[in-house]
């Protein structure tokens, strides 16, 4: 059975960024410089502080 962690996404990652530009919202990834979207997940995925305190609760 796969290992499914509900707290692995983008927007948990030490990496994600977020800019208002244009009056739009643009979501990013500072390490691998790509666009992305908060929801979306890749392997390279570094979780925040808070998210680790979350993960070791559980």
């Amino acid at each position: 059975m796969m290992n499914r962690n509900r707290f692995h996404a983008c927007a948990t990652c030490i990496n994600f960024q977020a800019e208002k530009q244009g009056g739009k919202m643009k979501y990013w990834c500072g390490r691998l410089g790509y666009e992305t979207k908060s929801h979306y997940k890749f392997n390279c995925w570094d979780p925040k502080e808070n998210v680790k305190k979350l993960i070791a609760k559980k």
